[in-house]
Protein backbone atom coordinates (compact mmCIF):
# COMPACT_ATOMS: atom_id res chain seq x y z
CA UNK A 1 0.00 0.00 0.00
CA UNK A 2 1.16 3.59 -1.06
CA UNK A 3 0.04 6.49 1.28
CA UNK A 4 0.49 9.88 1.33
CA UNK A 5 0.66 11.88 4.54
CA UNK A 6 0.44 15.98 3.77
CA UNK A 7 1.45 18.04 6.77
CA UNK A 8 2.08 21.48 7.03
CA UNK A 9 5.85 21.23 7.96
CA UNK A 10 7.93 18.00 7.93
CA UNK A 11 10.23 20.14 10.38
CA UNK A 12 7.84 20.96 13.06
CA UNK A 13 6.38 17.66 13.41
CA UNK A 14 7.57 15.87 16.40
CA UNK A 15 7.98 12.23 18.14
CA UNK A 16 4.65 12.18 19.69
CA UNK A 17 2.24 13.82 16.80
CA UNK A 18 -0.25 11.69 15.76
CA UNK A 19 0.61 11.88 11.73
CA UNK A 20 4.66 10.43 12.82
CA UNK A 21 3.20 7.47 14.54
CA UNK A 22 0.94 6.61 11.72
CA UNK A 23 4.09 7.16 9.21
CA UNK A 24 6.04 4.17 11.64
CA UNK A 25 2.93 2.21 11.85
CA UNK A 26 2.48 2.15 8.06
CA UNK A 27 6.09 1.81 7.62
CA UNK A 28 6.60 -1.39 10.19
CA UNK A 29 3.60 -3.00 8.42
CA UNK A 30 5.39 -2.90 4.86
CA UNK A 31 3.73 -0.01 3.50
CA UNK A 32 5.24 3.70 1.86
CA UNK A 33 4.64 6.46 3.67
CA UNK A 34 5.00 9.46 1.61
CA UNK A 35 5.44 12.64 3.05
CA UNK A 36 4.72 15.77 1.71
CA UNK A 37 3.66 19.74 2.34
CA UNK A 38 1.30 22.00 0.96
CA UNK A 39 3.80 23.49 -1.36
CA UNK A 40 5.32 20.56 -3.03
CA UNK A 41 1.86 19.57 -5.19
CA UNK A 42 1.80 20.21 -9.13
CA UNK A 43 -0.58 20.14 -11.82
CA UNK A 44 1.17 18.68 -14.57
CA UNK A 45 0.52 18.82 -18.43
CA UNK A 46 -0.33 15.70 -18.69
CA UNK A 47 -3.31 16.26 -16.02
CA UNK A 48 -2.03 13.90 -13.61
CA UNK A 49 -1.26 15.61 -10.15
CA UNK A 50 2.04 15.13 -8.80
CA UNK A 51 4.47 15.98 -5.62
CA UNK A 52 7.79 16.51 -4.02
CA UNK A 53 7.87 14.23 -1.02
CA UNK A 54 10.31 12.51 1.03
CA UNK A 55 10.02 8.74 2.36
CA UNK A 56 12.39 7.92 5.69
CA UNK A 57 15.24 5.41 4.34
CA UNK A 58 14.69 2.70 6.44
CA UNK A 59 11.91 -0.44 6.80
CA UNK A 60 11.68 -0.39 10.50
CA UNK A 61 11.61 1.55 13.14
CA UNK A 62 11.54 1.53 16.99
CA UNK A 63 10.67 5.22 17.49
CA UNK A 64 9.17 8.10 16.20
CA UNK A 65 12.40 10.62 16.44
CA UNK A 66 14.59 7.86 14.50
CA UNK A 67 11.82 7.91 11.80
CA UNK A 68 11.46 11.89 11.78
CA UNK A 69 15.39 11.98 11.87
CA UNK A 70 15.50 9.55 8.72
CA UNK A 71 13.02 11.69 7.26
CA UNK A 72 14.88 14.99 7.89
CA UNK A 73 18.37 13.66 7.35
CA UNK A 74 20.73 13.11 3.90
CA UNK A 75 19.61 9.55 3.21
CA UNK A 76 15.72 10.27 3.08
CA UNK A 77 14.20 9.59 0.02
CA UNK A 78 13.06 12.24 -1.91
CA UNK A 79 10.89 12.19 -5.11
CA UNK A 80 8.47 13.42 -7.33
CA UNK A 81 6.21 11.05 -6.71
CA UNK A 82 2.63 10.98 -9.14
CA UNK A 83 -0.23 11.60 -6.29
CA UNK A 84 -3.04 10.12 -8.38
CA UNK A 85 -0.81 6.40 -8.24
CA UNK A 86 -1.70 6.32 -4.22
CA UNK A 87 -3.60 4.34 -2.74
CA UNK A 88 -4.17 6.60 0.27
CA UNK A 89 -3.61 10.22 0.88
CA UNK A 90 -4.16 11.69 4.14
CA UNK A 91 -4.67 15.44 4.92
CA UNK A 92 -3.20 15.78 7.87
CA UNK A 93 -1.91 19.69 7.52
CA UNK A 94 -4.18 22.00 9.95
CA UNK A 95 -4.98 25.24 7.60
CA UNK A 96 -5.38 27.40 11.00
CA UNK A 97 -1.64 27.28 11.60
CA UNK A 98 -1.10 28.55 7.66
CA UNK A 99 -3.32 32.09 8.06
CA UNK A 100 -0.50 34.02 7.29
CA UNK A 101 -0.45 31.82 4.29
CA UNK A 102 -3.78 31.13 3.10
CA UNK A 103 -2.72 29.78 -0.49
CA UNK A 104 -1.57 26.59 1.49
CA UNK A 105 -5.01 26.44 3.91
CA UNK A 106 -6.97 24.96 0.64
CA UNK A 107 -4.03 23.22 -1.27
CA UNK A 108 -4.76 19.96 0.58
CA UNK A 109 -8.48 20.01 -0.38
CA UNK A 110 -8.04 21.66 -4.20
CA UNK A 111 -5.24 18.61 -5.03
CA UNK A 112 -7.20 16.04 -3.18
CA UNK A 113 -10.24 16.72 -5.15
CA UNK A 114 -8.28 16.15 -8.13
CA UNK A 115 -6.33 13.00 -7.08
CA UNK A 116 -10.14 11.82 -6.17
CA UNK A 117 -11.09 11.08 -9.75
CA UNK A 118 -8.50 8.13 -9.98
CA UNK A 119 -9.82 6.31 -7.47
CA UNK A 120 -6.81 7.67 -4.92
CA UNK A 121 -8.54 7.40 -1.27
CA UNK A 122 -8.67 11.06 0.39
CA UNK A 123 -8.94 10.89 3.97
CA UNK A 124 -10.61 12.93 5.49
CA UNK A 125 -13.17 13.61 2.23
CA UNK A 126 -11.61 16.79 0.76
CA UNK A 127 -14.95 18.25 0.02
CA UNK A 128 -16.23 17.19 3.58
CA UNK A 129 -13.23 19.34 4.77
CA UNK A 130 -13.79 22.42 2.70
CA UNK A 131 -17.33 22.34 4.63
CA UNK A 132 -15.35 22.71 8.00
CA UNK A 133 -12.82 25.82 7.30
CA UNK A 134 -13.97 27.36 10.48
CA UNK A 135 -15.77 26.89 13.36
CA UNK A 136 -19.46 27.71 11.55
CA UNK A 137 -19.20 24.00 11.21
CA UNK A 138 -19.59 22.77 14.77
CA UNK A 139 -23.06 24.50 14.34
CA UNK A 140 -24.46 22.04 11.79
CA UNK A 141 -24.65 19.51 13.94
CA UNK A 142 -27.51 18.89 16.63
CA UNK A 143 -28.40 21.49 19.23
CA UNK A 144 -29.03 18.81 21.77
CA UNK A 145 -24.95 18.07 21.61
CA UNK A 146 -23.87 22.09 21.58
CA UNK A 147 -23.56 25.22 24.62
CA UNK A 148 -25.59 28.19 23.64
CA UNK A 149 -24.22 30.13 20.94
CA UNK A 150 -23.89 33.24 19.17
CA UNK A 151 -21.21 34.39 16.53
CA UNK A 152 -21.60 38.09 15.68
CA UNK A 153 -18.96 41.09 15.54
CA UNK A 154 -21.54 43.18 16.60
CA UNK A 155 -20.38 44.40 20.35
CA UNK A 156 -23.70 45.37 22.12
CA UNK A 157 -24.84 41.81 20.96
CA UNK A 158 -22.21 40.04 22.55
CA UNK A 159 -22.54 42.20 25.69
CA UNK A 160 -25.96 40.99 25.98
CA UNK A 161 -25.19 37.16 25.36
CA UNK A 162 -23.05 37.65 28.63
CA UNK A 163 -25.19 39.21 30.82
CA UNK A 164 -28.33 36.69 29.73
CA UNK A 165 -25.64 33.93 30.72
CA UNK A 166 -25.38 35.80 33.86
CA UNK A 167 -22.14 37.12 33.57
CA UNK A 168 -19.67 34.87 32.68
CA UNK A 169 -19.47 33.28 29.02
CA UNK A 170 -16.52 32.03 26.89
CA UNK A 171 -15.07 34.63 24.06
CA UNK A 172 -13.33 32.78 20.97
CA UNK A 173 -12.66 33.65 17.31
CA UNK A 174 -14.42 31.65 14.54
CA UNK A 175 -10.83 31.00 12.80
CA UNK A 176 -8.35 29.46 14.79
CA UNK A 177 -7.74 25.95 16.92
CA UNK A 178 -5.62 24.87 19.76
CA UNK A 179 -6.94 27.29 22.59
CA UNK A 180 -5.79 30.54 20.99
CA UNK A 181 -7.69 33.97 21.90
CA UNK A 182 -9.93 31.67 24.10
CA UNK A 183 -10.68 34.39 27.01
CA UNK A 184 -13.36 33.51 30.12
CA UNK A 185 -15.83 36.28 30.93
CA UNK A 186 -16.58 36.28 34.34
CA UNK A 187 -17.70 38.61 37.35
CA UNK A 188 -14.36 40.11 37.83
CA UNK A 189 -13.25 40.37 34.12
CA UNK A 190 -16.28 41.93 32.66
CA UNK A 191 -14.41 45.65 33.19
CA UNK A 192 -12.33 44.01 30.74
CA UNK A 193 -15.02 42.82 28.06
CA UNK A 194 -14.66 45.76 25.62
CA UNK A 195 -10.79 44.80 25.44
CA UNK A 196 -11.64 41.13 24.89
CA UNK A 197 -13.97 42.22 21.74
CA UNK A 198 -11.90 44.21 20.67
CA UNK A 199 -9.12 42.04 20.36
CA UNK A 200 -11.04 39.45 18.88
CA UNK A 201 -13.28 40.92 16.23
CA UNK A 202 -9.76 42.61 14.84
CA UNK A 203 -9.40 38.90 12.86
CA UNK A 204 -12.71 38.59 12.27
CA UNK A 205 -15.74 37.26 13.55
CA UNK A 206 -16.40 36.07 17.69
CA UNK A 207 -18.13 33.43 19.35
CA UNK A 208 -19.70 33.81 22.19
CA UNK A 209 -20.69 30.85 24.00
CA UNK A 210 -22.35 29.16 26.97
CA UNK A 211 -19.60 28.52 30.09
CA UNK A 212 -19.84 24.93 30.84
CA UNK A 213 -19.12 24.19 34.49
CA UNK A 214 -18.30 20.88 34.23
CA UNK A 215 -15.49 22.15 31.75
CA UNK A 216 -13.52 23.53 35.31
CA UNK A 217 -12.69 19.53 35.27
CA UNK A 218 -11.58 19.41 31.80
CA UNK A 219 -12.38 17.69 28.55
CA UNK A 220 -12.72 14.43 27.07
CA UNK A 221 -11.01 13.82 23.65
CA UNK A 222 -12.73 10.56 21.76
CA UNK A 223 -11.61 9.63 18.60
CA UNK A 224 -14.09 8.75 15.97
CA UNK A 225 -13.28 6.70 13.05
CA UNK A 226 -15.46 5.26 10.22
CA UNK A 227 -18.40 7.18 12.21
CA UNK A 228 -18.02 5.46 14.82
CA UNK A 229 -16.02 5.96 18.23
CA UNK A 230 -13.08 4.36 17.54
CA UNK A 231 -12.04 0.79 19.69
CA UNK A 232 -8.74 -0.89 18.94
CA UNK A 233 -8.63 -4.15 20.84
CA UNK A 234 -11.27 -3.69 23.36
CA UNK A 235 -9.83 0.33 24.41
CA UNK A 236 -11.42 3.64 23.50
CA UNK A 237 -8.61 5.67 21.61
CA UNK A 238 -9.62 8.58 24.27
CA UNK A 239 -7.80 10.70 27.29
CA UNK A 240 -8.65 13.45 29.43
CA UNK A 241 -7.06 16.85 28.93
CA UNK A 242 -7.50 18.69 32.47
CA UNK A 243 -6.67 22.04 33.32
CA UNK A 244 -3.88 23.45 35.32
CA UNK A 245 -4.42 26.54 37.51
CA UNK A 246 -6.91 29.22 36.62
CA UNK A 247 -6.61 28.57 32.60
CA UNK A 248 -9.60 27.71 30.99
CA UNK A 249 -8.19 25.39 28.17
CA UNK A 250 -7.61 22.29 28.59
CA UNK A 251 -5.16 21.93 25.32
CA UNK A 252 -1.81 20.35 26.10
CA UNK A 253 0.06 22.53 24.57
CA UNK A 254 -1.63 25.45 26.22
CA UNK A 255 -0.92 23.91 29.48
CA UNK A 256 -3.40 21.20 30.06
CA UNK A 257 -2.35 17.92 31.12
CA UNK A 258 -3.63 14.29 30.72
CA UNK A 259 -5.46 11.63 32.39
CA UNK A 260 -7.04 8.30 31.54
CA UNK A 261 -10.55 8.68 30.29
CA UNK A 262 -13.77 6.80 30.99
CA UNK A 263 -16.15 6.30 28.42
CA UNK A 264 -19.64 6.84 29.70
CA UNK A 265 -23.07 6.29 27.82
CA UNK A 266 -23.45 9.91 27.36
CA UNK A 267 -20.04 10.09 25.79
CA UNK A 268 -21.38 7.24 23.25
CA UNK A 269 -24.85 9.11 23.06
CA UNK A 270 -23.20 12.15 21.88
CA UNK A 271 -20.75 9.97 19.41
CA UNK A 272 -24.18 8.78 17.92
CA UNK A 273 -25.98 11.96 17.53
CA UNK A 274 -22.57 13.49 15.60
CA UNK A 275 -22.53 10.41 13.31
CA UNK A 276 -24.64 10.78 10.81
CA UNK A 277 -23.56 13.86 9.77
CA UNK A 278 -19.59 12.92 10.14
CA UNK A 279 -20.46 10.06 7.41
CA UNK A 280 -22.29 12.08 5.46
CA UNK A 281 -19.31 14.44 5.21
CA UNK A 282 -17.38 11.42 4.69
CA UNK A 283 -14.98 12.37 7.92
CA UNK A 284 -12.63 9.59 8.65
CA UNK A 285 -10.84 9.97 11.84
CA UNK A 286 -12.28 13.12 13.80
CA UNK A 287 -11.52 14.03 17.54
CA UNK A 288 -14.23 14.82 19.60
CA UNK A 289 -13.92 17.35 22.84
CA UNK A 290 -16.55 16.56 25.14
CA UNK A 291 -17.57 18.50 28.53
CA UNK A 292 -20.25 16.73 30.24
CA UNK A 293 -23.40 16.10 28.00
CA UNK A 294 -22.52 18.71 25.51
CA UNK A 295 -19.21 19.01 22.49
CA UNK A 296 -17.11 21.50 22.64
CA UNK A 297 -15.19 20.78 19.21
CA UNK A 298 -15.19 18.32 16.29
CA UNK A 299 -11.93 18.21 15.22
CA UNK A 300 -11.52 17.15 11.56
CA UNK A 301 -8.08 18.87 10.22
CA UNK A 302 -5.37 16.63 11.80
CA UNK A 303 -6.97 15.21 15.41
CA UNK A 304 -4.11 14.48 17.60
CA UNK A 305 -3.42 12.37 20.86
CA UNK A 306 -3.67 8.95 19.63
CA UNK A 307 -0.20 8.66 21.66
CA UNK A 308 -1.79 9.92 24.56
CA UNK A 309 -4.95 7.70 24.26
CA UNK A 310 -1.69 4.88 24.12
CA UNK A 311 -0.09 5.97 27.18
CA UNK A 312 -3.27 5.37 28.87
CA UNK A 313 -4.98 2.00 27.57
CA UNK A 314 -1.57 0.56 26.61
CA UNK A 315 -2.71 -0.24 22.69
CA UNK A 316 -1.10 1.21 19.87
CA UNK A 317 -4.27 2.96 17.95
CA UNK A 318 -2.11 4.08 15.03
CA UNK A 319 -1.84 0.26 14.03
CA UNK A 320 -5.41 0.51 14.05
CA UNK A 321 -6.18 3.26 12.08
CA UNK A 322 -3.32 1.75 9.22
CA UNK A 323 -5.20 -1.73 9.71
CA UNK A 324 -8.18 0.26 8.53
CA UNK A 325 -7.10 1.85 5.83
CA UNK A 326 -5.31 -1.70 4.67
CA UNK A 327 -9.09 -2.94 4.04
CA UNK A 328 -10.36 0.29 2.36
CA UNK A 329 -7.87 -0.34 -0.27
CA UNK A 330 -8.34 -4.18 -0.32
CA UNK A 331 -12.62 -3.31 -0.73
CA UNK A 332 -11.07 -0.64 -3.92
CA UNK A 333 -9.83 -3.40 -5.46
CA UNK A 334 -12.42 -5.98 -4.99
CA UNK A 335 -15.03 -3.45 -6.32
CA UNK A 336 -12.90 -1.67 -9.24
CA UNK A 337 -12.95 1.50 -7.43
CA UNK A 338 -16.54 1.97 -8.15
CA UNK A 339 -16.85 3.52 -4.25
CA UNK A 340 -16.77 7.18 -3.73
CA UNK A 341 -14.57 8.87 -1.79
CA UNK A 342 -17.01 9.66 0.92
CA UNK A 343 -18.56 6.36 0.80
CA UNK A 344 -14.81 4.64 1.46
CA UNK A 345 -13.83 7.52 4.30
CA UNK A 346 -16.45 5.52 6.43
CA UNK A 347 -16.62 2.04 5.39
Amino acid sequence: MRIGFLVNDIETETAGYTTTRLGVAAINRGHEAWVMTPGDFAYDTDEKIRARAKHAPKDKYSSGAAYLSGLRGKSARTRRITVDDLDVLMLRNDPSQDVEDPWRQNAGIDFGRLAMRNGVIVLNDPNGLAKAMNKMYFQQFPEEVRPRTLITRDRDEIKQFVKDEGGRAVLKPLQGSGGKGVFLVDHASNKNLNQMIDALTRDGYVIAQEYLEEAEQGDTRLFMMNGRPFKFKGHYAAFRRVRQGDDIRSNVHAGGTIAQAKITERDLRIAEIVRPKLVADGMFLVGLDIVGDKLMEVNVFSPGGLGSAQTFEKVNFAHGVIEALERKVDYMGAYKRRFSNVQMNTL
